[in-house]
C-alpha cells in the first residue's frame, strides 16, 4: 500500500503549488529524501512517484500541480519549505508537526 503525500510550494501571494507524491510519503523517509532538493526542483518535477535523495522519480507525462490559496493536506502527509528546510506541516495549525503551538 502506498503512503501518498503532497509537497506544498509557495509560488506567489496566496498561491501554493501542491506536488503529488505517490509512495513512501511517510516522514521518516520523506524528510531525509527531500533534504537535497530545493522548492524549485520539486515544482519543476510537477508529479512524483517517489522522492529519493539521489533522484526524483517523476511521472511522464506529469500532471500540473493544483494551485491552492494555502497549504492544504488532502492525503496522508503534507510537507513545506520553512526557514531553509523541509518540514511536515500540521494542516490544522500550519505549524511543523511536533512543535509547540
Amino acid at each position: 500500500m502506498s503512503t501518498r503525500a503532497q509537497i506544498a510550494i509557495e509560488i506567489g501571494p496566496e498561491q501554493w503549488a501542491h506536488v503529488y507524491v505517490h509512495f513512501d510519503g511517510y516522514p521518516s523517509h520523506m524528510l531525509p529524501a527531500l533534504a537535497p532538493w530545493t522548492p524549485e526542483d520539486i515544482v519543476a518535477a510537477k508529479e512524483i512517484r517517489q522522492v529519493r535523495a539521489d533522484e526524483l522519480d517523476c511521472f511522464d507525462p506529469p500532471r500540473e500541480p493544483p494551485i491552492l490559496p494555502r497549504p492544504t493536506c488532502e492525503l496522508c502527509h503534507l510537507y513545506v519549505w520553512r526557514d531553509g528546510a523541509w518540514v511536515e506541516l500540521d494542516p490544522e495549525t500550519h505549524a511543523p508537526e511536533g512543535s509547540a503551538q
